[in-house]
């Protein structure tokens, strides 16, 4: 597989051109060892019985190219007329209507074309020749059969796929992802209501209001200067005096004990002792 220089010149000019700017339907992919090794892929036309499919159609330059056409021949198993088995390819452009002008690109394009529009007269596949003839809807259902084995894939080649799918993925994923941002906000929302509920401003004055008052309550009720009276609060956990001053109720009368009883008793014991 040998060239010129001045075609091998031309090829790399052509593949540039090709990658860079391909024919709707068509990449090409090139061998890093040897730019020779030239692999065309063709997405199967809609409409069509090869549609969902991508066909590799593989290249073969020597040294009469471009004086004579390339060898080319469908790695990609196929039913079609002008297809034979062995993947051999039967259109007028790669034999007698060959010109030094056709390129790469010309010939992939032409193989696209005779997926659309087969030529049965000139069947390198008799039985596919046949049957579009005879039954077109049996034909298309065998072809669509043979297309879905073996040219259909799960994900696009790399080479039909948008330059830079990767980051644009990563940038919906970030896109998607941006609403959940005020998620927090709400997190702490959660918090303050529960502790509004459970402690309201009303309880909190008022019991701020209440322990404000009970300590000078308390100390009024037990610094009496006779030290005679002594109130018993009608509420365990207050005093007398807090609890009428939260309630509004008048003190009621309370059982007194009397001083002088007392201290008379003590006098009879000490006039005992003295006897």
């Amino acid at each position: 597989m040998s060239v010129t220089p001045a075609t091998m010149r031309r090829l790399m000019r052509e593949i540039s051109a090709l990658k860079n700017s391909p024919p709707e339907g068509i990449r090409i992919v090139t061998s890093e060892e040897n730019i020779l090794d030239v692999t065309g892929i063709i997405e199967g036309p809609e409409g069509t019985p090869y549609a969902g499919g991508y066909f590799r159609v593989r290249f073969k330059f020597n040294e009469e190219f471009p004086a004579a056409p390339p060898k080319c021949w469908f790695a990609t198993k196929i039913f079609h007329p002008n297809v034979s088995s062995a993947g051999e390819i039967c259109v007028n452009t790669l034999k007698k209507d060959w010109k030094s002008s056709y390129g790469i690109g010309h010939i992939l394009v032409t193989v696209k074309c005779l997926l659309i529009y087969p030529n049965p007269e000139s069947a390198l596949d008799e039985e596919a020749g046949k049957l579009l003839l005879e039954d077109y809807d049996s034909y298309f259902s065998r072809a669509k059969l043979i297309t879905s084995v073996h040219a259909t894939l799960r994900t696009k080649p790399p080479e039909f796929q948008p330059a830079g799918g990767k980051d644009s993925e990563a940038s919906i994923a970030l896109s998607n992802a941006a609403p959940s941002a005020p998620e927090p906000a709400h997190a702490i929302a959660i918090p303050s209501t529960s502790s509004s509920r459970e402690f309201p401003p009303s309880r909190l004055l008022q019991s701020s209001s209440e322990n404000a008052l009970h300590p000078s309550h308390s100390s009024t009720s037990c610094s009496n200067k006779d030290g005679k009276e002594r109130v018993t609060s009608p509420f365990p956990l207050s005093t007398a005096d807090s609890n009428v001053g939260t309630l509004g109720i008048a003190p009621k009368a309370v059982k007194r004990t009397a001083a002088p009883g007392t201290a008379g008793v003590e006098k009879r014991k000490k006039a005992l002792k003295r006897l």
